[in-house]
């Protein structure tokens, strides 16, 4: 169920949150590479740095997005969601070529990593404020369908995972006495992180879209009209689409042209009070039609008639 539209500005406390946890993981893990010296946690670190980009872009899109429709977009703002998605993916990817470039020359010329012992315990306390922040978005949007606090919690679950890799690899490094492994580490943190920032902006570019709605509720919708609808009667163009956490959909309803106005309007009624109970929030645009007038049918070609 999402938040209604006037109520989604409290969605900015999960991004001030977000905010707050990427400075305390950054400081820690700055601290954690300056008491080492390890590339590894440095690769850690700049990844923190992007999760604070992240988290203030994701606060000023949840800032507009709660604004209601107004005469430019009488649709609404949510989509700016997608966008702030988008964004995040291209700042891990930059963030994946940061990472890169110091682990190469560290490569070239392997150096030795101090203090293994502290620096991997305040890596592992900052990867603990991760994973339970990450949670705390995940679930949020999931609720409320938010695609940027999902993204940023996919994003923070990466982190914790990239945190967990490091710290294990700094580990070996202590055990074996392998120097190589500390930039070689770092260089797979950046592959990591490359794809976590691909598929966000193909999740993005998939939202900008406007896809349809999940199968299951489209069938839902479906069954609804099956139900509804009277003997004598038909639909067709049942056509859906998402923006952000905003669902549309549009029906064609047929009935005998001998119908009145008000039988015809109260048979409307009936299916949009049953469509939107079945999927609260949903904004539903119904015509109503003449069974036996061809020009009714005309509109199949127009729409492409995909579930009726």
């Amino acid at each position: 169920m999402t938040a209604p539209r006037g109520d989604r500005l409290f969605l900015t406390r999960f991004a001030g949150l977000s905010i707050a946890a990427a400075v305390a993981t950054m400081a820690l893990k700055l601290g954690a590479w300056q008491v080492t010296g390890s590339v590894g946690l440095l690769s850690d670190a700049l990844e923190s740095l992007v999760n604070l980009a992240a988290a203030l872009l994701a606060l000023g899109v949840l800032v507009v997005a709660a604004r209601p429709p107004d005469e430019g977009h009488q649709f609404g703002h949510e989509k700016a969601e997608f966008f702030a998605s988008g964004a995040e993916g291209a700042l891990i990817l930059v963030a994946s070529a940061a990472i890169a470039v110091p682990a190469w020359n560290r490569l070239q010329a392997p150096q030795p990593v101090e203090e293994i012992g502290l620096g991997l315990g305040i890596s592992v306390l900052a990867a603990l404020v991760n994973l339970g922040v990450a949670l705390v978005l995940r679930q949020a949007g999931r609720r409320h369908r938010s695609a940027v606090l999902e993204a940023d919690a996919q994003h923070l679950m990466t982190d914790v995972w990239t945190s967990v890799g490091v710290v294990l690899g700094v580990a070996a490094v202590a055990w074996t006495g392998w120097l190589i492994l500390d930039p070689l580490i770092a260089l797979l943190v950046a592959v990591q992180i490359l794809h976590t920032g691909a598929n966000l902006i193909r999740k993005a570019i998939h939202g900008l879209m406007d896809p349809a709605l999940p199968l299951e509720e489209r069938k839902a919708l479906e069954a609804i009209l099956d139900r509804t609808l009277p003997e004598g009667t038909q639909y067709h163009a049942l056509l859906t689409r998402q923006a952000g956490p905003r669902r549309f959909a549009s029906v064609h309803i047929l009935v005998p042209g001998s119908w009145t106005v008000q039988k015809g309007h109260h048979l409307l009624e009936e299916v949009e009070e049953a469509m939107r109970a079945a999927l609260p929030g949903l904004v539903l645009v119904t015509h109503l039609e003449p069974l036996e007038d061809p020009v009714s049918f005309a509109d199949q070609e127009v729409f492409g008639n995909p579930l009726a």
